[in-house]
């Protein structure tokens, strides 16, 4: 017992947050960073009592609408902005906790803590939550095409062997022999455009031989064949100064967002729209489609990946990225790159 109390005195000590305890107004024990910090700033105590004591005033006020709030008013933890040394050349930004301990005693306890690091926290938590869905995105990519490759490559090239074999069979007529060659070679067209269309969406290769645009334009035609809806590619931009990456993050935009106005946005008519001014270039995907609310989709909700992903990929490049988007009056995705 003594062993664990020591251990908690020792955590207490230790820790990187000021920690005060109060009893009413007065000061009890405070651990060596509180210490420090009253040292170095010459803090006295009974200031931070007056902020708490001022902040759960106005929490719990019978001017507050949720003054009767069963879960507010038996809320033990409040958390306080704060600002320390506002008059030296670093200002200190701090959260204040205010816990309540013991409260028919009236011993709470005041704790800082430093709003730098639980912002970089905050940040780190954040960027792995993204790894995640990115990391997640890739191996579902993966197995889409795998599952392309079994159910469609795999099929059909197995289809044309056994067509082979019974080619090579002597006992067939010569009707049967020129019917079955028809049958192997379609089935081996069939196949052909799909290891085209897969290399297409993992990367198409007229994008390294003749630029953007004229992959933006492939990619439209190709997705207004399969899907019926008006895609145009406006614009006459000079692409050939970006780089290899910002080309094919302008691209995979492109073909999320069209991909997104077929599924969801039951579109008539998209647009792309890619711009050139003195000091930047513009990718615009506008399509008149249902449209839909932005924030909602702005997290990570494991259905909004997608814009999340395109989001990553353009601040990675130091680009913007920005969705607008109205209930039935169609989304807008821009997305906007410097350049020398």
């Amino acid at each position: 017992m003594l062993e664990t109390t020591q251990w908690i005195n020792d955590y207490f000590d230790e820790s990187s947050d000021a920690i005060m305890i109060f009893k009413d107004t007065e000061l009890i024990v405070s651990n060596h960073m509180a210490h420090e910090l009253q040292e170095e700033l010459h803090m006295n105590p009974k200031y931070l009592v007056e902020i708490a004591d001022s902040s759960v005033k106005q929490k719990f006020s019978s001017t507050d609408d949720c003054f009767n709030c069963i879960i507010q008013n038996k809320m033990k933890q409040i958390s306080i902005p704060i600002t320390l040394a506002k008059d030296m050349p670093h200002p200190l930004p701090y959260f204040m906790i205010y816990n309540v301990i013991d409260a028919e005693e009236h011993v709470f306890s005041l704790t800082l803590k430093n709003r730098g690091t639980i912002n970089r926290m905050d940040q780190l938590a954040q960027q792995r939550k993204l790894t995640q869905y990115v990391n997640r995105a890739y191996e579902d990519e993966r197995k889409r095409i795998s599952e392309d490759l079994h159910d469609s490559i795999a099929q059909g090239v197995y289809s044309a062997i056994m067509g082979v074999r019974r080619i090579g069979d002597q006992n067939i007529s010569q009707d049967e022999f020129n019917k079955l060659t028809e049958i192997v070679q379609s089935q081996l067209n069939d196949t052909l455009t799909e290891v085209k269309r897969m290399a297409l969406d993992v990367r198409p290769s007229v994008l390294d031989s003749f630029g953007l645009l004229a992959a933006l334009r492939v990619l439209a035609k190709r997705l207004q064949e399969n899907s019926g809806v008006t895609i145009d590619v406006i614009g006459n931009a000079d692409t050939s100064h970006l780089s290899n990456d910002i080309q094919s993050v302008f691209y995979r935009i492109a073909q999320e967002a069209i991909n997104n106005a077929l599924k969801h946005a039951n579109a008539d008519e998209i647009s792309i729209l890619v711009v050139s001014h003195d000091h930047f270039i513009t990718l615009e995907v506008i399509d008149d489609g249902e449209g839909f609310d932005v924030p909602a989709h702005q997290v990570f909700n494991g259905h909004s990946l997608g814009l999340m992903n395109m989001n990553e990929r353009v601040k990675a490049l130091n680009g913007a990225f920005n969705i607008k988007s109205t209930k039935n009056e169609g989304t807008t995705v821009t997305v906007k790159f410097p350049v020398a």
